[in-house]
């Protein structure tokens, strides 16, 4: 007959221990010491085995059924119950050592092996110090949604509501790279994608009426800082690319005879390979800047260190020197010049534009057929940005 819980309390200890039956497999082991033992009996390969589940009161008699229960279902399904709870004992002493520090430094040695930029590397490894501050010593086991949230909120109150939303998405990463790794079973930065303040998109500025962007041409041709800035600036202005890209760009990637800017896919956002063809004021300026740089690898070299890229500020600031704010122009809105005044001519294929641009194609159907599509039109459309730039200057 299958026990109550009247019964198994009132169970009492004698010299020996004894076994007191409930049904399928399931015992109550009354020990000499009075303490009470659940345990389950089974076969599995044809050998008798015991599962341990626990002590009674702290396991009752209906939660020692639903072990029992799950014990069976395992068994169903070929697995042993013993082997499955010293695994689970294993990944839980594992998951104790493994720290959220831990597990995010291992993250981003795997993002560095995967060949990401050192832009992305910069960012992951500044999330991380930010989420380190206040749970980076904690098994990854112990943090909670509550826990991560009040981390957020740390950064929203700063009025970073941009930085809060990068930074759940990057504690997001970690959780899921220890979910694949067998240390944590969920990412508690799930349940909070609608907790933080989301923040008002905001376009980078750029110039895109042709009078106004002719005067800052001119202002670009008359500024008194560093030759190497002004020729990044007007190089910037005519090759329509990622501020970043340009200032990492090596003298390596450039073929003045093919007229090539060949941008490897570790470089660039959307990690494809890009070429970029150069017009003929772009070849000048290049001939004009290699007796400045043409020893170093980089284009733009740091001032301090010959083996690094220019700042990130270095365009920015010299934009600001100028007397251009940051409302008004930004080192990215060259990109936004060029789009807006190449669509509003008229004369160009706009997936030409977007592959001037290296955009990528949502549609995996057309960016398959696109993909080697509009290099001659995009060679006439770089000429004529060049142009239209002289243009603009002088008028």
């Amino acid at each position: 007959m299958p026990l109550s819980d009247i019964q198994v309390r009132n169970l009492k200890s004698t010299d020996k221990a004894y076994k007191v039956s409930d049904f399928e497999g399931l015992f109550v082991l009354v020990k000499a010491s009075g303490s009470k033992s659940w345990r389950f009996k089974y076969r599995i390969d044809g050998k008798e085995k015991l599962l341990v589940i626990g002590d009674y009161p702290a396991i009752s008699l209906a939660q020692a059924r639903k072990a029992r229960d799950a014990a069976k279902a395992q068994l169903a399904r070929g697995i042993d119950p013993n082997e499955a709870k010293q695994e689970e004992k294993r990944i839980r002493l594992a998951a104790k050592g493994e720290t959220f520090e831990k597990l995010g430094q291992a993250f981003l040695e795997k993002q560095r092996i995967e060949g990401k930029t050192k832009a992305t590397l910069d960012k992951t490894a500044y999330h991380l110090k930010l989420a380190n501050r206040d749970f980076g010593r904690k098994p990854i086991t112990e943090i909670t949604a509550p826990m991560i949230l009040k981390t957020l909120r740390k950064v929203e109150a700063k009025g970073n509501y941009e930085t809060a939303h990068r930074l759940r998405a990057r504690i997001g990463s970690i959780f899921r790279y220890a979910v694949a790794s067998g240390v944590a079973e969920t990412d508690p930065t799930y349940a909070l994608r609608d907790a933080l303040i989301r923040p008002t998109r905001k376009h980078r500025a750029a110039i895109t009426d042709p009078n106004e962007l002719g005067q800052l041409l001119r202002d670009i041709e008359q500024f008194n800082g560093q030759t190497s800035t002004r020729i990044a600036l007007k190089l910037l202005a005519m090759l329509a690319q990622r501020p970043g890209e340009l200032r990492h760009a090596k003298w390596a990637e450039f073929d003045l005879e093919e007229r090539v800017w060949a941008i490897p896919a570790g470089k660039m956002k959307m990690r494809r390979d890009h070429n970029v063809p150069l017009p003929s004021q772009a070849i000048s300026l290049l001939e004009e800047l290699r007796p400045l740089t043409g020893e170093c690898e980089f284009l733009f070299p740091s001032l301090n260190s010959w083996k690094r890229p220019m700042s990130e500020n270095t365009l920015n600031a010299a934009l600001r020197r100028m007397g251009y704010s940051g409302d008004e122009m930004t080192a990215h809105g060259f990109r936004a010049s060029f789009s807006t005044l190449a669509n509003e001519s008229g004369l160009w294929n706009p997936d030409a534009i977007e592959r001037a641009l290296a955009h990528e194609e949502r549609n995996e159907v057309r960016r398959a057929y696109a993909r080697g599509e509009h290099w001659e039109e995009r060679v006439r459309l770089a000429d004529w940005w060049a142009g239209r730039l002289d243009e603009m200057r002088a008028d």
